[in-house]
């Protein structure tokens, strides 16, 4: 057993270790025994005295005879997806969510002088699990954990989604403490403890894009596209005039296709190295085995490079993406292209329609590719216990590559769960009929513009009509934080609370949201260039994402959701029964535009939610429970009320008149 292995190694060491390892106070446990040191606000303790401590605890609820390295379903010989629906997901980066600056709280260093890991390590996600526990996560959502690359990387550090080797855990998360140990050993070991405590772990993966010096560049260098490297300087996205934002389509594909500047781009591809010159590149692969450079090496060697990614929009604003390259998942050119190339050897390309391959399709797939992509998800459940998987861009492969990876996770499988990075409410029945179990959805969006009455049209319109559930997410790893939004952390609580009771949902908590992190992780979704400007400008961290850079959460909080958190998801578990039938739901006050109200009731036990969504003025409102119950008197166990959580029962037989400041919320368990 992996945990327990890493256990008897802390534990052999703590007399060695000092007791100058700081930590959030948030990861504290009230019942720790060991060592403690406090210096100022910070609370100081000896690494693997702690380390010891926590796992020793964990392993205290491991049964005799379990293999915690399986999925948890298989450990319950669960054969259905459905565990997704009653998930309380928290979303967490290794590098970023678990980065603290050990030797002095007030200055990070990746690595300190004395040789503590200050950067995230999985050792150190295994530590925060009893924090995440206790808040009541039971699902850890991480952005990629594979390997990355470094090369064209946007800032200090290489992003998670620049993936170097889909089948290998970055090394860059082993933690310094466990020397001798393999980030491998220590993410088994991560797996094990999460499932002995009931927790399951989803992985993003990517299987469109990778690095643009990938490990499979080696083996395969003509499963990727090829420029030569003197156009490198001058490559973009071609502009079609006569055309605006849109994607491609049939009926814009000529006019594309007979731009200049398109012609001028398809003239900078290159056949892959190893159809140009076979025998060089077999020489140059024997030359640079185990060369993780190899990439310049090659560039000098063949004069090509492999493209930077761009959006599969026509006219979109965004530069390219220089971290990552597309993949080529046929052999051929699009069907619908050929009639427009001039070239009948024209090199394999990068064009909007290519890289929409779910409406572009080629005739010959590039099967030895796909059967690499339909392997990950099985390889980290079988090896890893991994338990479900968001598949980033599914929805632009195309539909037969879509479905083999779906299938082959499932016969892996049966109950792996897989969320659709879809954030059209739309697709939700296209997500469905695709074998997914989930999507993102775009609640972070709709919540944002509650004055335009969005939030009260995604509650009362969209929600209830889905055929998968999307995920409550007022804040994600793209978008801005939700204390940054207009009225800051009383809006962030609002929808914190709402949004573990939305219909046809999943409670989503974004790392640093219950802290009320200011700082978005990336600016990919509802921001621009001056959102990641949000610190105050001596702050060690200002203008730094967690994508591309080393970033600590603001920990050490006065005030935060934990505690809240804590308590709706007690409450959410105890009413999951209740919430997942779609006749129990009524919604209420549907004429005020201010009020957002929902009862779920199965006659005999119901929850009723109130909130108030104008953040500038009281609202009376009044509810007659009797109305939906068909009961006179009722015995309300009251949850939260205005902003805060109260234990109070009331009694009623009559209407019940709520008065609602700002921004507050009123949740009871209604018998």
């Amino acid at each position: 057993m992996y945990l327990k292995n890493i256990a008897a190694f802390l534990k052999e060491k703590i007399d060695s270790g000092k007791v100058d390892y700081a930590i959030p106070r948030e990861w504290f446990p009230r019942d720790y025994e060991g060592t403690v040191r406090l210096k100022g606000q910070f609370i100081y303790v000896n690494p693997y005295e702690f380390g010891y401590s926590i796992i020793r605890d964990i392993l205290s609820k491991m049964e005799e005879g379990k293999n915690y390295l399986l999925s948890l379903s298989k450990i319950n010989k669960e054969s259905s997806p459905d565990w997704l629906n009653e998930s309380i997901m928290y979303s967490a980066h290794i590098r970023s969510t678990s980065a603290y600056p050990h030797l002095n709280p007030r200055v990070f260093t990746p690595i300190d002088s004395e040789g503590y890991t200050e950067s995230g390590t999985v050792l150190k996600m295994i530590f925060m699990l009893p924090y995440l526990k206790a808040m009541g996560i039971n699902t850890i959502y991480f952005l990629p954990v594979t390997k990355y690359s470094d090369k064209f990387r946007k800032g200090e550090v290489g992003s998670p989604y620049s993936v170097k080797n889909f089948f290998e855990i970055d090394p860059r998360y082993h933690d310094t403490l466990l020397d001798g140990f393999s980030v491998e050993e220590e993410f088994k070991a991560f797996m094990e403890a999460s499932h002995a405590l009931g927790i399951r772990v989803i992985l993003d993966f990517i299987p469109r894009t990778s690095a643009r010096d990938a490990d499979l560049i080696l083996e395969h260098p003509d499963w990727f596209y090829w420029i030569d490297v003197s156009e490198l300087e001058d490559y973009a996205p071609p502009k079609i005039e006569g055309l605006g934002f849109e994607l491609p389509s049939k009926e814009n594909l000529e006019k594309v296709y007979s731009s200049d500047i398109v012609k001028q781009h398809l003239r900078k591809f290159r056949y892959a190295p190893n159809v140009m010159d076979p025998q060089r590149w077999e020489n140059f692969v024997e030359a640079n085995k185990g060369n993780q450079d190899f990439l310049e090496e090659l560039v000098r060697e063949f004069k090509v490079i492999t493209p930077p990614g761009f959006s599969d929009w026509i006219n979109d604003s965004q530069p390219t993406w220089n971290d990552i390259t597309f993949l080529r998942l046929y052999e051929d050119h699009p069907e619908e292209a050929k009639k427009y190339l001039d070239d009948p050897k024209q090199p394999p390309y990068i064009l909007f329609d290519v890289i929409k391959s779910s409406l572009f399709p080629g005739t010959i797939p590039n099967s030895g590719l796909w059967k690499v992509l339909q392997d990950i998800m099985p390889y980290f459940n079988e090896h890893f216990g991994v338990d479900g998987a968001r598949l980033d861009m599914g929805h632009a492969l195309p539909e037969a590559l879509e479905r083999q990876i779906v299938e082959a996770a499932r016969k892996a499988d049966p109950a792996f769960a897989i969320i659709a990075e879809e954030l059209v409410m739309s697709n939700d029945v296209k997500a469905k009929d695709s074998g997914y179990n989930g999507i993102l959805g775009n609640v972070w969006w709709m919540e944002a513009r509650f004055e335009e009455g969005k939030t009260k049209e995604l509650c009362y319109e969209i929600l209830p009509k889905l055929k998968l559930p999307a995920l409550a997410a007022v804040e994600t790893p793209d978008t801005p934080r939700a204390c940054t939004r207009k009225y800051g952390k009383v809006f962030s609580k609002f929808m914190t609370a709402l949004n573990f009771f939305l219909p046809n949902t999943i409670p989503f908590i974004n790392a640093g949201q219950e802290i009320f992190e200011r700082q978005p992780m990336n600016l990919g979704l509802d921001n621009s260039e001056e959102g990641r400007f949000v610190l105050p400008p001596e702050d060690p961290f200002y203008g730094k994402l967690a994508f591309f850079d080393h970033y600590v959460l603001h920990w050490n909080t006065e005030e935060n959701l934990c505690k809240l958190t804590r308590h709706l998801s007690q409450l959410r578990i105890s009413m999951n029964a209740l919430l997942k039938e779609p006749h129990n739901l009524r919604l209420l006050f549907a004429e005020d535009k201010h009020v957002i109200g929902m009862l779920y009731w199965n006659s005999e036990k119901g929850l009723v939610i109130v909130g108030n969504i104008n953040f500038n003025e009281m609202k009376n409102v009044t509810l007659d429970l009797g109305y939906y119950t068909w009961r006179g008197e009722h015995t309300l166990k009251v949850c939260m009320k205005g902003k805060d959580i109260v234990d109070e029962t009331w009694k009623t037989s009559g209407p019940l008149n709520l008065s609602l400041g700002p921004g507050d919320v009123f949740i009871a368990v209604v018998e």
